[in-house]
């Protein structure tokens, strides 16, 4: 795969930020999608996958904590997606893969935003599958043949792992940067030979095929992604109050992921569009934590005494470098500034 240098590459996202913008908010009202200038409306980003976010959205959480704002729900298919808008001005809350987290902090020219919660750690619900009939049997057996994935996602970052723990070079392989309804398709036609993608894409692969590996296998090796949510600077600036809103409809949501299965199911079944038994199958393949584990040292932890995430996401940067994905990886210092973690406890009172 050849490299793009960074700031060719940030040029190339922002210049292709007002076009994704546009067909992301197709829909919208052009009041819902003009840039964040009044402190009553949220443009919130987010992937149809199972998380808590389905449930405040499904369920209008956020809007019983917020009742006189204008809540517009965006979705996005990957990560490089959701920098795009959040370079184009066009986002004030959205979910993120730690990986193109990592990257939108790195550079001269850091995207504007910080991570605030944890949607999610990646467990079976991202995986690495390949066709039947491709001959490979295992990550090492990847060697010349062709694997999808979208490119600067959690998913592609866990491949990259995958095929150094295997001693495979991502040059060793024919790497296809496709989105996950892509992948079906070429998975259909045998244009690819493996693909490593989250659901419910994921799902659809494994009808036919063969699991290598997982998200979860790879985190617990000492390499874990997470699904991430980001607030732009620009509302950090201008209404931190509706951030702390926004944080107590997710806990409220990760609490009803666990006290309340059955309407969790029903709530992800209906934005997701699939029957109840493959939604709880899906939810089942998630790592949701509860509210006070986001807060944990384990995890994102608070103001003065930030988690373990600090050390995931400079890591993941780290790696990323050393893969010639990014040019360098950011210091632990401008990755601590990356983290908006004041008032994080009071959502869990």
């Amino acid at each position: 795969m050849s490299r793009v240098p960074q700031g060719a590459s940030r040029r190339l996202l922002l210049a292709g930020a007002l076009a994704a913008v546009s067909a992301a908010v197709t829909g919208c009202s052009s009041g819902e999608a003009s840039t964040s200038g009044g402190s009553r409306r949220l443009r919130i980003g987010y992937f149809a996958f199972p998380s808590g976010d389905l449930l405040v959205k499904n369920r209008k959480l956020l809007e019983k904590e917020l009742p006189d704002y204008s809540i517009t729900w965006i979705k996005f298919d990957s990560g490089a997606a959701v920098n795009q808008a959040f370079l184009g001005k066009s986002l004030d809350i959205a979910a993120l893969g730690s990986s193109p987290f990592a990257r939108g902090i790195s550079g001269g020219s850091p995207i504007p935003y910080k991570v605030a919660w944890v949607l999610d750690v990646a467990g079976e619900n991202e995986a690495l599958v390949a066709r039947k009939g491709s001959g490979v049997s295992s990550v090492a057996g990847l060697k010349g043949k062709t694997v999808a994935t979208p490119f600067a996602s959690t998913s592609h970052y866990s491949l990259l792992a995958a095929l150094r723990t295997a001693g495979l070079r991502s040059s060793d392989v024919k790497l296809v940067d496709l989105q996950p309804q892509a992948i079906l398709a070429a998975w259909q036609r045998g244009d690819i030979d493996a693909a490593y993608v989250w659901l419910p894409t994921l799902d659809e692969l494994r009808t036919t095929g063969t699991q290598l590996t997982s998200s979860k296998e790879i985190g617990a090796a000492g390499r874990p992604t997470l699904d991430l949510a980001v607030v732009s600077d620009d509302l950090i600036a201008r209404d931190p109050q509706a951030i702390s809103a926004w944080r107590t409809a997710e806990a409220r949501a990760l609490r009803l992921l666990k006290d309340d299965p059955d309407g969790s199911v029903a709530a992800v079944a209906a934005e997701l569009g699939i029957s109840a038994t493959d939604a709880k199958a899906q939810l089942r393949q998630g790592v949701f934590l509860t509210p006070e584990q986001v807060a944990s040292a384990d995890w994102l932890g608070t103001d003065h005494s930030p988690g373990k995430l600090l050390a995931y996401v400079t890591d993941t940067a780290r790696f990323l470098a050393d893969q010639q994905q990014i040019d360098a990886a950011p210091s632990e210092d401008v990755v601590r500034k990356a983290f908006y973690l004041k008032g994080l406890p009071d959502v869990l009172k």
